[in-house]
């Protein structure tokens, strides 16, 4: 296995299998930069929180979830927290059934995680293997999950807005108020935030306290800790827009480990 995640192109071949299963123990702020595979990757964390970025998104991805990247996609991937991934490589000759082309949040329950698991032995027979690749692969399920794209504004003033923005994401100020201190009006960083990242301030602010909430929910910090946290008043208010950007609940996103 390379450094990058890269399965070896004979490993696959040598065994006669569909699927590798690599392992890699990431402590916090483990990263692989741009890359890309000549198979397809399932990447998936069986402990600890993964984030995924490619010139489609980002994905901060919790061990309910996995996110399928197609063969030869740039991406990067890098570990929030100290994290364990366990990630599928498959050959693409063998799942034409799957048709994605855009990388593909699937969910990962016992049934999937336990597949992988098997898969990782390397004792398994021909037979026994190939059978376990089947049903991993007629398993994978896509949940409605959305990216979340935080883009740093260009501009020196709209910069050191984002910048403390993302030191406290619970402070609530308008443009108003940050114009006074960065020395522009708030028409003007206004305009600027909507030019430099494609989004309205509100917009890209939520983005960016959905981004701050990730990892604290997966710390396993209550509803009402985290939207306190990441400028929400009331935990309410959080789930609904958590719920309205990410499209599922915090629950759904992070269910309680038994």
């Amino acid at each position: 296995m390379s450094q990058n995640g890269q399965p070896p192109p004979s490993t696959a071949t040598a065994t006669a299998t569909a699927i590798f299963v690599g392992h890699f123990t990431m402590p916090r702020g483990t990263a692989f930069s741009t890359h890309w595979h000549s198979f397809h990757q399932l990447a998936w964390s069986a402990k600890g929180l993964l984030r995924v970025g490619s010139e489609q998104g980002s994905w901060l991805l919790p061990p309910s979830l996995a996110l399928w990247i197609p063969a030869w996609l740039p991406h990067t991937t890098e570990s929030e927290g100290d994290a364990v991934m366990r990630s599928p490589y498959v050959d693409p000759a063998s799942c034409p059934q799957i048709a994605w082309t855009e990388p593909t949040v699937v969910a990962v329950g016992p049934l999937q995680r336990a597949l992988i698991d098997h898969l990782a032995a390397t004792d398994l027979t021909p037979e026994a293997r190939s059978r376990a690749e089947a049903v991993l692969l007629d398993v994978l399920s896509p949940v409605p999950v959305t990216s979340i794209a935080v883009t740093e504004p260009r501009d020196p003033r709209t910069r050191t807005v984002a910048r403390a923005l993302t030191a406290d994401p619970s402070d609530g100020r308008p443009l108003s108020a940050w114009g006074d201190e960065v020395g522009a009006s708030a028409r003007t960083l206004a305009r600027l935030f909507v030019a430099d990242t494609g989004l309205a301030f509100a917009q890209w602010r939520e983005q960016l306290r959905m981004r701050a909430a990730m990892p604290l929910l997966a710390d396993g910090l209550t509803l009402e800790t985290v939207a306190r946290q990441v400028g929400y008043a009331s935990a309410s208010s959080f789930v609904a827009a958590f719920h309205r950007i990410i499209g599922v609940t915090p629950r759904q996103y992070f269910p309680a480990q038994p």
